[in-house]
């Protein structure tokens, strides 16, 4: 999934892929899918994925092929509640 690694992974193994889906947008995302983020620039995408490596001592790589959202992006449907603002 990926072609050029930035740090050295972790024992653990988890790595965080920084790299676009197929609409475009760039993603975090880590190996384990319990980590994703959306990014207007691949240089805002990369900045979070180092410090959230630094967080998990993960390995960061550059995904070669498109990410596959974990969260949708499509707007929320009129049969779906949205969660109530903070105050």
């Amino acid at each position: 999934m990926s072609s050029e690694t930035i740090s050295e992974p972790d024992p653990a193994g988890l790595v965080i892929y920084v790299g676009q889906d197929r609409a475009g947008h760039w993603l975090v995302q880590d190996s384990r899918r319990n980590l994703e983020g959306r990014f207007i620039s691949y240089g805002a995408a990369m900045s979070y994925a180092q410090a959230e490596r630094d967080i998990y001592h993960a390995s960061v790589e550059i995904a070669n092929a498109p990410l596959i959202p974990v969260i949708s992006f499509a707007p929320v449907g009129r049969d779906e509640r949205a969660l109530p603002r903070a105050a």
